[in-house]
């Protein structure tokens, strides 16, 4: 088995329980290799350290003969403006409108989505949260929580209540886009539908995302985004879904004389761009439907960014650009574009066409330039000196190669980090960043020629419906079933794209060895001769064939692979359970990075958890359901005490970064107003807005109150 591996996945664990080194050692792993894995070591704790590693890098966008970006300053000033900016969206929402607290929303009012992405529940437009008293508008309480409540929340005992609400971020009301009005910003010309939903008698209000919001901070680590990863990691120019994307296109010219001419975009490493692009034109989040980013950009181009809101003096950022009235920047999008962008992208003459339509071409691109100064703005904000990193810098200067814990830890943190290791929680909250979902080449450089199965592997656990049977089954690294909810609620991964194609790349997978093989839809390979979990435990020879190790991404290993014929994966992989060529897909969501959690909630993918006491309860017992996907051995019932789980937490916040809590540079921003519920109304229409009004905050921070969790907030 490759030291990657253990160097991705599993490094800081310790004394595993007897269930899981069973299941380690059934999976084919060695009693040295199990040691070399999960040894609390002076060396892994020193590779927690996030302030050791880079960013991913972009190849092409900032470096080669013909850089994307020319001025990188520039750049992100550009991207910060747009980010915070409310006239982006169509009702007055900025992309920060649902991360402004610590990355993530702190708001408590008209946040609940009624579980719209329950598979076959006809009552899926119904709100259930307390017997239906929750709701559109609703003001969320402490005693709301959590969504699955137990007699005793530290086993899966008598389940006394559950819902398929969500907390997710209220968006915008639904409308249909029909028209610009650059002399009312904040408001586009829209039609108002019926919403079936959203509304309270005849008036509508804000709709509600169908997942919860994670944090934008040290999101630029991640190799996908969303929580069901769809956000590629190649960057088309156009949506979030990369090369599956057929259609996107940019223009780029050759010189200022010349026509644009349309061109693929596969921007690898820019997850971030290709997640950017998606909430400004979704109907629920930003948009009325219809809008697209040709309209955005004659709406913004000729004006000046953050036209009605205030910029802090000392904005670490924007400071130099910052209006004399206080309000807004004295550029424009345009000119800030043209400053930071090669002028191939916005330089040609003549129109372009698309739809139909004729635009001029930094019109056409404009999708482009957003989500790149998007991203280029987001890859600032790293968090890299919390508690924890400071205390390893300091044991990492000390030089003494005998110390496992922080020494400047108090003894319930070390207490709580030794917990975390016996419960093997970094087996998905990994390496520095804290979760599995990171781009590997944080870690190494050129992973993909290095190693190829890196986001694909196939692993042996114990699932939850058997205490002994060790199961097989291929999972993408950074995604996992920890049964929040059943599986139906929402199928998170085991979703697909547009298209049809499966959202997984361990799908993809076994789409494409098994009958009518098809070719994978996004940039990865597969290395099956270096899975934890080989084919040959768990296949008989004559079931198998041979793949040459040079045409099945296992060239490092210098071996060849056998991998099933095509007949036993059609036969294997069919139905809801599957049988041997298994994948960890349905259910499964993008592992959330733990850094700054005591801030960033509430927690999950539906948002039902509202403080990290309730989510250590949730792990304690091993998880709310008994997902077949589910694995037992890794979410299991850990028999913690009082003292062991307020240890937990007590380790878990030494992963804040007081930057954040006190939104000091990188994290300062101008002001905005946010939507926070609705003005009673039964006079029809749309609700009037109740705001939060977030103050501008320069590189010094905030001078008072700071922020804080999220139960906080709740009454």
């Amino acid at each position: 088995m490759g030291i990657e591996l253990f160097y991705f996945n599993i490094k800081l664990v310790s004394f595993m329980s007897l269930r899981f080194c069973v299941f380690i050692l059934l999976s084919g792993w060695s009693a040295s290799e199990l040691v070399l894995a999960h040894a609390l070591s002076y060396q892994s704790m020193l590779d927690k350290n996030l302030k050791k590693y880079n960013i991913p890098t972009t190849p092409g966008l900032l470096d080669g003969k013909s850089p994307i970006i020319v001025d990188k300053t520039t750049a992100i000033q550009l991207g910060k403006a747009l980010f915070w900016d409310s006239n982006v969206g169509s009702n007055g929402v900025a992309c920060a409108s649902c991360h402004f607290h610590a990355g993530a929303d702190s708001r408590t009012t008209n946040q609940l989505n009624p579980g719209t992405l329950h598979l076959g529940d006809t009552s899926s437009k119904t709100f259930n949260l307390l017997g239906n008293k929750g709701g559109v508008n609703y003001e969320l309480k402490a005693t709301d929580f959590p969504f699955f409540k137990f007699d005793d929340p530290d086993y899966r005992s008598t389940l006394s209540f559950m819902t398929d609400d969500v907390v997710g971020s209220a968006g915008v009301y639904q409308q249909i886009f029909t028209a610009i009005d650059v002399n009312r910003l904040e408001e586009d010309v829209c039609s108002p539908l019926n919403d079936p939903i959203h509304h309270i008698g005849n008036a509508e209000t804000r709709q509600t995302t169908t997942r919860n919001t994670p944090t934008v901070i040290n999101a630029i680590f991640n190799h996908r985004n969303f929580w069901d990863g769809r956000a590629n990691n190649e960057f088309n120019g156009v949506s979030h879904f990369g090369p599956r994307d057929v259609a996107a296109k940019i223009w780029v010219a050759k010189n200022q004389n010349s026509k644009p001419v349309s061109q693929k975009l596969n921007l690898v490493n820019a997850s971030l761009a290709s997640q950017a692009v998606g909430p400004p034109t979704d109907m629920i989040e930003m948009s009325c439907g219809g809008r697209t980013f040709k309209d955005i950009a004659k709406k913004l181009l000729a004006q000046k960014p953050l036209a009605s809101q205030e910029v802090h003096p000392t904005d670490s950022v924007l400071a130099t650009l910052r209006d004399s009235s206080g309000l807004g920047l004295t550029s424009t999008y345009e000119a800030l574009i043209k400053k930071a962008f090669n002028p191939i992208y916005w330089s040609g003459k003549g129109a372009v066409q698309d739809s139909g339509k004729n635009y001029a071409q930094i019109e056409a691109n404009f999708s482009f330039f957003f989500g790149l100064a998007i991203q280029m703005y987001e890859s600032t904000l790293v968090s890299n000196q919390s508690k924890l990193d400071l205390a390893l810098a300091e044991m990492e200067a000390a030089d003494n190669d005998t110390m496992i814990f922080p020494p400047s830890f108090t003894p319930q943190e070390q207490k709580g980090l030794e917990n975390f290791s016996n419960a093997h929680c970094d087996f998905c909250h990994d390496s520095a960043t804290f979760t599995a979902a990171s781009n590997r080449e944080i870690y190494t450089p050129n992973v993909y020629k290095k190693v190829g199965s890196a986001y694909v592997d196939r692993i042996g656990f114990v699932p939850s419906n058997s205490n002994t049977e060790v199961d097989a089954t291929l999972i993408d690294n950074g995604f996992f079933n920890t049964s929040v909810t059943p599986d139906e609620f929402d199928i998170g991964l085991g979703g697909t794209d547009p298209w049809g194609n499966p959202l997984s790349y361990s799908m993809q997978y076994v789409n494409s060895i098994g009958l009518n093989p098809k070719k994978f839809v996004d940039r990865f390979m597969v290395s099956p001769c270096a899975f934890v979990q080989p084919f040959t435990l768990d296949y008989k020879k004559s079931e198998l064939k041979t793949i040459p190790a040079t045409s099945a991404g296992c060239a490092t290993s210098k071996s060849d692979a056998f991998v099933p014929k095509a007949q036993i994966v059609k036969q294997e992989s069919s139905g809801w359970d599957e049988g041997r060529m298994s994948t960890l897909t349905v259910g499964a969501f993008k592992i959330p990075t733990l850094r700054n959690v005591e801030l960033t909630g509430p927690y999950m993918h539906n948002g039902s958890m509202k403080s990290l006491e309730e989510v250590v309860d949730f792990y304690n017992r091993g998880g709310n359901v008994q997902n077949r996907r589910h694995a037992a051995t890794l979410v299991f019932e850990l028999n913690f005490t009082q003292e062991d789980k307020d240890a937990l937490v007590a380790f878990l916040k030494t992963l804040t970064d007081e930057r954040v809590r006190w939104e000091k540079a990188p994290f300062d921003h101008p002001a905005l107003k946010v939507p926070n519920g609705h003005t009673q109304s039964s006079s029809g229409g749309l609700m009037e807005d109740n705001y939060l009004f977030i103050p501008a905050v320069g590189k010094e921070g905030l001078t008072s109150e700071p922020l804080k969790p999220f139960q906080n907030y709740l009454k």
